[in-house]
């Protein structure tokens, strides 16, 4: 079907600054490690700020570091319309996560000069700080302090695993910013998205329309056994940590798989110490995170866990203690919002599909206080958070035209 519209994104320009970004933190095997915060991050947050100038947008940064570049509109009293994502990375992650969203919405602004546009709202492109939570153990930062989910003071104490705290961090590489992360009024928020998981590609769809996302629960866990010489301690006077850590993610595993294929239980970091080859483990510390589309379901995985979990330990003899990091219910787009993300992708002729999202993304916290959406696109064998993350040129394309339409069309809609 042939797309009704002669307002075209450059889609090999797009292309161009992806993989222009992705030079920062370049890694061996074609991902990138742009860990929030750090030396390359600042390289590549100025390069995304030397692009926005060169576009004529007005680049500001807040206390949390989270960075927003402005187009001015017809009408300086309306509200402005706000998309965006993210540019840090997982420590092997690839070079589209987060990524696709922030360099599509420079495409948006780049397209609106070369069509010499003048919407009516203003317009701002956001990239969000530390979505990832890979250096400090806490996603969604940038978005969730400017959300008030938890205080710019609590952001700034949280420290990397070589004890640099976020505000030396962000003092560090000079994107400690003046004004306050808090919410402003604005009029929506759209977030462009590779999908991170396989169902686009299954079906053959080019766009994923994301209704919500859905509710999800992270702990950090600690089980204290006792470390013992490998060789002389028989098992009656063993206090392994491992083991029962093994049990407990095991746990995990089991917990999530009696929810079918909406469950989701992770347990992505793991901890041993004093980590010897002949020393019996005498403590274990891990993450554990469970999500599910309906938010009372995560809230029963969170008891059981908890409950058996603390089960476990005593039976084994070993201490544990369960401390929730956070908990984020199913949070639903605006009705609005996701109507004109379906109706640009019908216009576009674009094959689509309504979908929840799977992971967390900035779009969840800005939703507590912005109508907001987000655009999926399919990536290859629905692998993301891994080096080989992979989309093709077209599917980016794709993504950022319908991107550029529903920003359009709530940017100039009539009040």
């Amino acid at each position: 079907m042939t797309a009704q519209t002669n307002q075209r994104i450059d889609t090999k320009r797009l292309w161009d600054s992806l993989m222009d970004m992705a030079r920062f933190g370049a890694t061996a095997k074609g991902g990138v490690r742009r860990l929030t915060l750090s030396e390359v991050d600042r390289a590549g947050r100025n390069h995304f700020k030397a692009n926005c100038e060169a576009a004529g947008l007005t680049v500001r940064v807040d206390a949390i570091g989270n960075m927003f570049a402005r187009r001015p509109g017809r009408d300086p009293s309306r509200l402005p319309v706000l998309m965006g994502s993210h540019l840090d990375s997982q420590p092997s992650g690839g070079k589209f996560d987060g990524a696709l969203g922030v360099i599509a919405g420079l495409e948006v602004m780049r397209t609106l000069n070369d069509l010499a546009i003048t919407t009516e709202a203003p317009i701002e492109l956001v990239n969000w700080t530390d979505e990832e939570g890979s250096r400090f153990g806490h996603s969604l930062m940038g978005s969730g302090v400017w959300a008030g989910v938890y205080t710019q003071e609590k952001a700034y104490a949280l420290t990397d695993l070589e004890g640099v705290s976020v505000g030396a961090a962000l003092d560090a590489i000079g994107y400690k910013g003046a004004e306050p992360a808090r919410p402003f009024p604005a009029d929506a928020y759209f977030e462009l998205h590779i999908e991170q998981g396989p169902i686009l590609e299954r079906e053959s769809k080019q766009i994923g329309i994301v209704t919500g996302a859905q509710a999800q629960v992270w702990f950090d866990v600690v089980v204290t056994g006792q470390d013992s010489h490998a060789g002389t301690t028989p098992p009656s006077a063993r206090r392994d940590a491992l083991v029962v850590a093994a049990r407990i993610i095991d746990l995990v595993d089991h917990l999530m798989r009696a929810r079918g294929e909406d469950g989701r239980g992770t347990v992505g970091q793991l901890t041993v110490l004093p980590n010897s080859r002949n020393v019996i483990p005498g403590e274990v510390r891990f993450s554990v995170e469970f999500r599910h589309p309906d938010g009372d379901m995560v809230t029963v995985q969170a008891g059981q866990f908890t409950e058996r979990a603390m089960a476990l330990a005593a039976a084994s003899g070993a201490a544990i203690d369960i401390h929730e990091l956070f908990r984020i219910p199913a949070q639903p787009f605006d009705l609005a919002c996701v109507d004109l993300v379906r109706q640009a992708a019908a216009r576009l002729g674009f094959s689509a599909r309504e979908i929840v999202s799977g992971a967390g993304h900035d779009a969840v916290y800005v939703a507590r206080h912005v109508p907001t959406a987000m655009i999926f696109t399919p990536c290859k064998d629905g692998l993301s958070h891994n080096e080989a993350e992979s989309i093709e040129p077209g599917e980016a394309g794709a993504g950022c035209q319908v991107l550029f339409e529903a920003v359009l069309a709530r940017a100039n809609r009539t009040l």
